[in-house]
């Protein structure tokens, strides 16, 4: 099957089947959040509801079947859950129904995860934390379990006593990142707030007039996530402030069709990438693009050869280093977080696919992404 069989539907079909394709693409697309991969069968299910031959509900049933009669034998296997959730948020995305309010954003929450969650539609009782790739590890700091109810209830007034009159386009798009960076720092759920948001930010801007009918969160859902998190992190001994940048780029190109580059190692806290995109991108035209030709290849075949848990950890390696870089197990610590068991399991299924090869003169136990020959 046609690896995205649904970008046929958002650019040239009719009216309907270009909703809906936009609706499941988007859906699907938004799984990258939690490093989730659906399945061919949800994506045939979606085709056949996009042509008319079955409704959302009914593709609701199909799924529940599918997995009542193939239950997954392996407990990391989230694919039931990425397949169940992108076929409710695309129901959710195709309704024009909507209220701007907090029992709405509870609602939403309610809709994509019941049945999935024990929590779902609740607010959470206790606080979390969540080490984060683009932070080096550390984390934002979420609502207070206490305080969540109020300030939600408080964000929500804020926005609707709003007046976007006589405001620019470039106030506008600040104002809107503010708006959905805040609602997200909240985290008023346990798990699923990322997809919640997203889903609730999409139908909301329709009520201003956004169409929001291209293929931005599709293809962009982590760097979506991660622009959240650079929203709304300071570390000040450390020169780092919270910054909407991110997000406007991403909310320039999803809302007014511009063409910023989204690339989540420029949000890295530490910069280097940033930097060093900047210092090389003239002299080193002809390297960049063949780096990126074989992170492309690459990508291709991570979603191919490993589990949805571990691409996701593949995807933020290559995304840390690239190509070129050397790394080892320690390296493979640091930016996952995994113990050093795990950390060198990793390494040796990546080495056993061939997605990695071995690097002498770097000292013991090194590494690179394996380069295509040319």
């Amino acid at each position: 099957m046609n690896k995205d069989p649904f970008k046929k539907y958002i650019r040239e079909s009719e009216p309907d089947k270009q909703y809906k394709g936009y609706a499941w693409h988007t859906a699907i697309g938004l799984q990258a959040v939690d490093g989730l991969k659906t399945s061919e069968y949800l994506v045939r299910t979606a085709v056949r509801n996009i042509e008319g031959e079955i409704s959302f509900e009914e593709a609701n049933a199909l799924l529940q079947a599918y997995y009542e009669e193939h239950p997954s034998r392996n407990a990391e296997d989230r694919t039931e859950e990425a397949d169940k959730v992108s076929a409710r948020i695309a129901a959710l995305l195709s309704e024009r129904a909507f209220s701007f309010t907090p029992n709405e954003y509870l609602s939403i929450h309610r809709k994509i995860f019941t049945g999935i969650y024990p929590h779902a539609g609740r607010i959470r009782d206790y606080n979390i934390t969540k080490k984060e790739w683009v932070l080096d590890g550390a984390s934002v700091l979420y609502g207070s379990a206490t305080e969540l109810r109020a300030t939600l209830e408080y964000d929500f007034s804020e926005e609707k006593k709003f007046s976007y009159r006589n405001l620019s386009m470039d106030e506008i798009i600040h104002h809107l990142a503010v708006f959905v960076s805040r609602l997200w720092q909240i985290h008023v759920f346990g798990e699923g707030n990322t997809r919640t948001t997203a889903v609730f930010f999409i139908k909301y801007l329709r009520t201003l007039g956004f169409e929001v009918t291209n293929d931005i969160f599709a293809e962009n859902a982590w760097y979506f996530r991660n622009s959240l998190v650079r929203a709304n992190y300071n570390d000040l001994k450390n020169g780092i402030h919270e910054t909407t940048e991110f997000l406007e780029l991403f909310l320039r190109n999803l809302l007014l069709n511009e063409n910023h580059p989204l690339q989540n190692r420029t949000l890295h806290i530490s910069g280097t990438f940033k930097a060093e995109e900047k210092v090389n991108i003239a002299p080193e035209k002809a390297n960049i693009e063949d780096e990126k030709a074989n992170i492309e290849e690459i990508k291709a075949n991570i979603e191919t050869l490993f589990t949805p848990k571990t691409a996701c950890h593949i995807y933020k390696l290559l995304e840390k280093f690239g190509c070129q870089t050397v790394f080892g197990r320690s390296d493979v610590q640091k930016i996952l977080g995994l113990k050093p068991t795990r950390s060198t399991e990793l390494l040796r299924e990546m080495a056993a696919r061939e997605m990695i090869e071995p690097v002498s003169g770097c000292g013991k136990g090194k590494y690179r992404f394996k380069q295509k020959k040319n």
